[in-house]
Formats: C-alpha cells, sequence, structure tokens
C-alpha cells in the first residue's frame, strides 16, 4: 500500500524520522519477548543464544537518546486503565524535561500488579547504560495486555541496544515498536527559525485497537528547536487536536496511547520563549508531521485497503465538525461499504443523524471523490440519483474523500479512517497467538 506525505508551504521533507533532527541517535534490536501463547517451557532463557525460530525475531525494544537534555511533553490515552509505563513517563516529566526514551512492543505491561515496579526497572536500566539521570527516561509498552512482562529479554538487550545507538539508527528503531503495522511509520520535515536550520522527525506505531482521545498508540516525535517546555506541550495539545485524534480505525482506545515530544535545542536557533512568528513557524511543522502520521496510522489499519478521508465543513465550531467527521469514519456499515466499493451514501446520512452533535440534517450537502473523479450525492439532506458507474470508478482508488457541508458555519474539521474487511477480524482473532 503506498503511503504517501502531503507537503505543507515552507517545510520540506526529508528522510530520517526521530533521527533527522540534531543531536538524537536511536536503535532497535531484538531481545526476545513473546506473547505467552508462544513461549514454551524454555521461555525467555534461550534468548542470549538466539534460539528463537526466525519468524519470533522482529525487534522489539527500541532506544532513542538525546545528546543533551531537551524540552519535552506529553498526552496520554483517556481510557481509565492505563498502562504502567504511562504512570512513570507521567511522574518523570513533570518538570517539563527528558534526554532518552525506552520502548519494547509484544508486551503492554498493562493490569499487571508488579507493572509499575517493571516500568521503573526499564527506566533505569536504560538510564544507566545512557549515563543519564532515570527521571530524565521516557518509558513505553505496547503489545498484549494482562500478560506478566519479563524484565529479563529487556535486561539482557540494553546493552547491546545501547551499543548500537547511531545518528542514522531510526529505522531499527521504528521496526521495534511495530505490532500489527505492516509498514514503518516515519516523517520528517526541515525548516528555518532565526537563521538556523531546525528539524522535526516522528516516528508513530498503529494499525489496530485506535480510537484516540488526547493521544494516540506510540507516537515519538524530536525536535533540534529551542523552545520551552511550556510552549512545546501548548504545540503538542493543539496539534495533537487536529491530527491524531481525528483518526478512527475500530473505535477501540488502547490503554498505552501516548504521544511524546522532544526538543534539544542543538539547532541553536533563538530560544523561543512566548507565541511569535518563530512559535508558528515551529507549530506549523509540527503539526506537518503529526498530521502525516495520522494519515499514515488510518491508511495501515489493520486489514485496510483505503484511506477515508472526511471533510466537513460549514459547522458552527470546530468540535460539532471533529464529532460529524468522526461519526462517519467509525461506522463500521459505513467502512464495510467503502471495502466493498459500494456507494451507499444512507450510511453516511446514518452515521452523521447519530453523531452526538447538534445540527440540521436537512441542509446537509454530501460528495464522494478520489482521483477517480467527484460526485455529489445528497442536497439539502436528500439523496440524489448518481451515476453508479461513476460512484464505483471513484471507491476503487486506495484514497476516498468524502466532503460534507453542513451549511451552517463556518468551522471545518477532518477525521481519518479506513475500510473494514475480512482480514481485520483474522488480525484479531488471533492477535495472542
Amino acid at each position: 500500500m503506498n503511503i504517501g506525505l502531503v507537503e505543507f508551504e515552507g517545510y520540506k521533507f526529508i528522510d530520517g524520522g526521530v533521527c533527522a533532527s540534531a543531536g538524537y541517535k536511536a536503535n532497535g534490536i531484538h531481545c526476545g519477548l513473546a506473547h505467552k501463547a508462544l513461549t514454551d517451557t524454555e521461555e525467555h532463557s534461550q534468548v542470549s543464544n538466539n534460539a528463537l525460530p526466525s519468524a519470533k525475531k522482529k525487534n522489539d525494544l527500541a532506544m532513542i537518546r538525546s545528546d543533551k537534555r531537551a524540552a519535552a511533553a506529553a498526552v496520554y490515552t483517556t481510557n481509565k486503565v492505563k498502562g504502567a509505563p504511562l504512570t512513570v513517563t507521567k511522574e518523570n516529566l513533570a518538570d517539563g524535561y527528558a534526554q532518552g526514551i525506552i520502548v519494547n512492543s509484544v508486551n503492554a505491561n498493562t493490569c499487571n500488579a508488579d507493572g509499575y515496579e517493571k516500568a521503573r526497572k526499564m527506566g533505569e536500566l536504560a538510564a544507566a547504560a545512557m549515563g543519564i539521570s532515570a527521571d530524565d527516561m521516557i518509558i513505553a509498552s505496547t503489545g498484549v495486555i494482562g500478560q506478566v512482562l519479563p524484565i529479563e529479554p529487556i535486561a539482557n538487550g540494553i546493552p547491546k541496544l545501547f551499543e548500537g545507538l547511531s545518528y542514522t539508527g531510526n529505522s531499527e528503531a521504528v521496526k521495534a515498536i511495530m505490532t500489527t503495522d505492516t509498514v514503518p511509520k516515519e516523517v520528517a520535515v526541515e525548516f528555518e527559525i532565526g537563521g538556523k536550520t531546525c528539524h522535526i522527525g516522528g516516528m508513530l506505531k498503529g494499525s489496530g485497537m485506535i480510537h484516540p482521545n488526547m493521544a494516540t498508540t506510540l507516537t515519538f516525535i524530536t525536535s533540534d528547536v529551542a523552545i520551552s517546555p511550556e510552549l512545546i506541550k501548548k504545540s503538542l495539545c493543539e496539534n495533537v487536536q487536529t491530527t491524531l485524534n481525528c483518526v478512527s480505525v475500530d473505535g477501540d482506545m488502547s490503554t498505552n496511547d501516548m504521544c511524546v515530544v522532544m526538543a534539544n535545542g542543538c539547532a541553536e536557533n533563538p530560544m523561543i520563549t512566548e507565541e511569535n512568528e518563530d512559535y508558528r513557524i515551529f507549530d506549523g511543522a509540527l503539526y506537518a508531521v503529526m498530521d502525516n502520521l495520522a494519515r499514515m496510522m488510518a491508511r495501515d489499519g489493520e486489514g485496510a485497503t483505503k484511506l477515508i478521508e472526511c471533510n466537513v465543513k460549514g459547522a458552527d465550531s470546530f468540535e460539532t465538525a471533529k464529532i460529524a467527521a468522526k461519526s462517519v469514519i467509525m461506522s463500521n456499515l459505513f467502512k464495510a461499504a467503502i471495502f466493498g466499493e459500494d456507494a451507499n451514501c444512507g450510511r453516511i446520512m446514518c452515521a452523521l443523524g447519530y453523531a452526538n452533535a447538534d445540527f440540521d440534517v436537512n441542509k446537509i450537502d454530501i460528495d464522494i471523490a478520489s482521483k477517480g473523479g467527484y460526485l455529489n450525492v445528497c442536497k439539502q439532506g436528500s439523496l440524489l440519483d448518481f451515476d453508479e458507474t461513476a460512484a464505483k470508478k471513484i471507491l476503487k482508488e486506495e484514497d476516498i474523500s468524502i466532503i460534507i457541508d453542513l451549511n451552517q458555519g463556518t468551522e471545518a474539521a477532518m477525521a481519518y479512517g479506513c475500510d473494514l474487511t475480512y482480514d481485520y477480524v483474522k488480525i484479531n482473532g488471533d492477535y495472542r497467538s
């Protein structure tokens, strides 16, 4: 599946992911974590001599280290059940600074009696290897919920993980955070602030169990911009609302969602301490990275064959537009119709009808569009007769746009989703095996 980038004026896309920003090293390795359903009586004792079958040797542990202590901020899942790593990370980021990240896949370290202790230990082991304070560590985990996290493979793997850190190690790091993802998701941009060349780069894992609120799966973003912790948090909290929080793959909100941004100042631009033009440039760059990561996540939804973009305009508020857009891309009936390339637009109106927002459904206009064409399918709340052949041509494309005009205001919002396929059930029917 092709994952392209949506360009933004003034920002140049470059390679490098989290290592595109100056002063960041990264790496990822296979340390030997495994689902309980996959382990045998030998369990993790054979990890050190590579005794596990090759199919199980996907990278499962990643590390990122900033050369300098960095301003940092994070947003977290609003699920009442939260992974232990989120609790530890939130405590560590209370002062607005961090320098290192340690993250594992396979096991979420959630709903475990010893979860907090294990998350703390992960941070301490990684910090010791990196030569930094344990209080400057960001800890994250993703994978199966409710299985005890074995610390031994992580402890044994950290020395190798640290030794392999490099300024070009982003590709190994992003592999380590993938679970059911079919492609790695990385974005980086280059821009100027105060005559200095600056960068923001990010990586994200996310394919299923995606219905974020104040966060998304696991997203790690680095920058070399000099900016205060207060402003980096403001930019993150505002941008997450219009990007990552506008994605839904299956309506399930993860327990371990986290989005973190670090900025170490290595670009040596004038320190940004107020909402001036320099801040607006940084804010725009962060949006460009997060918006593209959001699109990548939606396009790579579990079993997905199509990206759905729902653009709602003419709303009385951003919140109304966002609720309406997400209601459409969350409809399982609509998602199934998109998979079947069936222009059953009554399902769009149905989804709008149960959206938890106030608007007049008798004023709604709807268009569907893609590289295959553009078609008006609803006018003033009434579905229209349209050319089914033309509609089929539109829906055959990988990227489908649904344009909805509520005709009741000037606000707009975009939400991203994907089709619902047979493979989604196959993937989640035996996720632990």
